[in-house]
């Protein structure tokens, strides 16, 4: 039985990947590809659905992104989200034209008409904009089913041909209604009964894992954190022993964390894992580099080389497991989406690594990763482990590496994580940890003047680390680990929070 399948056509906006988390939630199963795909990959999809994302770009301006517009007349449903609407109209020569007030942040959408995308939501709703140009005059046969005070034409359909488009972005949690509407172009529009559950991906990937490594050993790059871990045991599945996993300590590990990784891993798990310690050629890579993608590039290719030597001491390994996810892939950029940050096992990867990879948790978000890993049976302590850069405290030093400043932020860091967790708030906060920037300021201290290093504390909470906000974190919790901070960690004299969202920021400084 074949099973149900929308596409998404992406088109390089920051919400293109949560689009399809969305759709996966609504239990769809979907797959993404760039918005230049043939006509004839997609007729070969054969998909029920076809999502047409935001982008950066206008369609007025020269080779901007456009899909081959006989998708449109495929008699297959279409949704197109803010710059897909515009595109869409555009293509069926309908008016775009830029907006006279551009729209950024909350609106509030009223529903002007009966449509199926607005089934069972509120006339009047909440909505996330972000947008410059606007569809002014419809396309043929299309009518207009929704406004903004800037925007008259905020969401349009074309019913007999099944097309449609919301200048709004209902995939955020910002657009009060945004999964309902998502559902209803899924059900209600597309006529899905949603047949995907991520047990179905398990059994898929054991079966794909198996095919592909045959009678061969895999190596596995076991961070200890949520994704590798689920990585290592999904494979360990599949095949079974012969995986096995190295653990590199490179000296940029939160504090005591080597020792928790090997005796949940080796002591509990009783997994095959082999202790590298690399310590010490990581900081004399590291040394004198203060610039942040170049830091990664050089963690990540550090990795490899150690994974190599590893790989010579056990004989003939083909394949390199990673917990690679897809904010992982898309912010280290593609051809229809800028570089954000190199994460160092997908763009700091040296072109000339002796491995092949494994990355069976791509296509997931952290959220899908954790429910992945609740239907393998991992632990919650591990499952629950707050994200952790791949090139750790690395990113997290916004200077030059040294120990003194490792020694510095991991105690500040293990403070931070230690009140959080004492406040009840760890499944509540995504991220929370400490960064030490590349300045110092004048304090007192005893009666004595000091000259030492502030630490900013960044909490954060998300859903999928695509979008997030700055946790709104008790006074009380900020005075005691800045108190403990200030007191107990030497050379720390000043402590900041930093309360950036992201976008416009990132979860991580660098």
């Amino acid at each position: 039985m074949e099973r149900e399948m929308v596409l998404v056509l992406d088109f390089g906006g920051q919400y293109s990947q949560l689009i399809a988390r969305r759709v996966r939630e609504l239990s769809v199963y979907c797959e993404i590809f760039p918005y230049d795909i043939s006509y004839e990959e997609v007729v070969e999809k054969n998909p029920q659905g076809i999502i047409l994302t935001g982008g950066p770009a206008s369609v007025h301006v020269e080779n901007a992104p456009a899909c081959d517009h006989r998708i449109f007349e495929m008699n297959i449903p279409v949704l197109g989200i803010c710059y897909g609407m515009q595109l869409l109209a555009h293509a069926l020569e309908g008016v775009v034209k830029g907006g006279k007030h551009r729209e950024y942040g909350r609106a509030q959408l009223t529903v002007t008409r009966d449509d199926l995308l607005f089934s069972g939501v509120p006339q009047d709703m909440q909505v996330w904009m972000s947008h410059g140009d606007a569809v002014h005059v419809l396309p043929q046969g299309f009518v207009q089913t929704a406004a903004t005070s800037n925007c008259p034409i905020a969401a349009m359909c074309h019913k007999d041909k099944k097309l449609y488009g919301v200048q709004f972005h209902p995939e955020v949690k910002h657009t009060a209604y945004g999964l309902d509407i998502l559902r209803n172009f899924l059900y209600e529009v597309c006529g899905l009964k949603g047949d995907w559950k991520l047990s179905d991906f398990i059994a898929e990937s054991v079966a794909d894992i198996k095919a592909k490594v045959g009678s061969k050993k895999v190596l596995c790059a076991l961070s200890g954190g949520v994704d590798s871990s689920v990585a290592a045991v999904l494979v360990h599945r599949a095949v079974g022993d012969q995986l096995v996993c190295v653990f590199v300590d490179n000296g940029l590990l939160r504090k005591d964390e080597p020792e928790q990784v090997i005796n949940t891993f080796k002591g509990q798990m009783h997994m095959n894992l082999i202790f590298a310690d690399a310590r010490e050629r990581f900081l004399r890579r590291l040394s004198g580099v203060t610039e942040p993608e170049r830091k990664r590039k050089i963690i990540g290719e550090e990795f490899i080389r150690v994974f190599e030597e590893e790989k010579a001491k056990l004989g003939d390994i083909q394949y390199l497991v990673q917990g690679t996810i897809y904010p992982d892939v898309i912010e280290s950029g593609t051809h229809i989406a800028d570089t954000i940050k190199s994460h160092h096992n997908v763009g700091g990867l040296p072109e000339d690594m002796d491995f092949e990879l494994l990355e069976p948790l791509r296509p997931l978000f952290k959220d899908e990763v954790r429910l992945l890993g609740e239907e393998l049976g991992i632990p919650s302590h591990i499952l629950w482990r707050q994200p952790f850069p791949g090139p750790g405290l690395g990113v997290r030093v916004l200077e030059e590496i040294t120990e003194d400043k490792l020694t510095m932020l991991k105690e500040a860091d293990a403070i931070v994580r230690e009140e959080i967790s004492k406040a009840g708030l760890d499944r509540e906060i995504w991220q929370a940890f400490a960064v030490l920037p590349p300045v110092r300021s004048v304090g007192v201290m005893g009666d004595e003047r000091t000259y030492a290093h502030p630490i900013i504390i960044r909490a954060v909470v998300s859903d999928d680390a695509m979008t997030a906000e700055w946790a709104r974190l008790p006074y009380e919790l900020l005075d005691t680990m800045s108190r403990r901070i200030v007191n107990e960690v030497q050379g720390i004299n000043r402590v900041a929070y930093d309360i950036t969202s992201k976008p416009p920021g990132t979860i991580e400084w660098e």
